[in-house]
């Protein structure tokens, strides 16, 4: 069996989770989220924990997928994920414009990104951008396309980055 399907799910407080025939549903102080159930893999609810098993050997990486894919449910509802991104550059800026994200990235023209459902996107600063959300997998898609539109460059380093992230620089051309 898979290491990572070995390992229980807690579940905390405030946190509900609805098994049915074809979806599992977890409900949180954040929000609620579903997610297909894959076939040969059992999930079964015992003592405030989450246990999950294949039906046979062949299963075994679909049930340590299964087993992630719910602890980050978990986790998403009860305290959220966040991805921070960073803009270095001359004139670089982020703005909110009501529900939407403005960019001046050095374009001719400003960005203006429709933040989707289930997503917060805030500007602490003019340089720095927070997307929150309840679902892992919709913060990095989001993060990523805000990402897109100015992906770091390796002379100069300008563009947006994650924070902590580390640009490779090239030297520059000698003469």
């Amino acid at each position: 069996m898979s290491r990572v399907a070995k390992m229980p799910i807690a579940l905390p407080k405030g946190v509900e989770i609805s098994i049915a025939a074809g979806a599992i549903t977890v409900k949180g102080p954040k929000g609620t989220l579903s997610q297909a159930s894959i076939a040969g893999v059992n999930v079964i609810l015992e003592n405030g924990e989450l246990a999950i098993s294949p039906v046979n050997n062949d299963s075994d990486a679909l049930a340590g997928t299964m087993r992630a894919l719910l602890a980050n449910m978990v986790h998403g509802v009860s305290s959220g994920f966040e991805r921070k991104l960073e803009l270095v550059g001359v004139g670089y800026r982020a703005t909110m414009q009501g529900k939407d994200l403005g960019l001046a990235l050095g374009f001719s023209h400003p960005i203006v990104f429709k933040v989707p459902d289930g997503v917060s996107v805030e500007t602490p600063t003019q340089t720095e951008v927070l997307v929150k959300g309840s679902d892992k997998q919709l913060v990095g898609q989001v993060a990523a396309k805000i990402r897109a539109f100015r992906k770091p460059e390796p002379y100069k380093g300008k563009g947006v980055r994650y924070a902590g992230e580390k640009i490779n620089m090239k030297e520059a051309k000698k003469a």
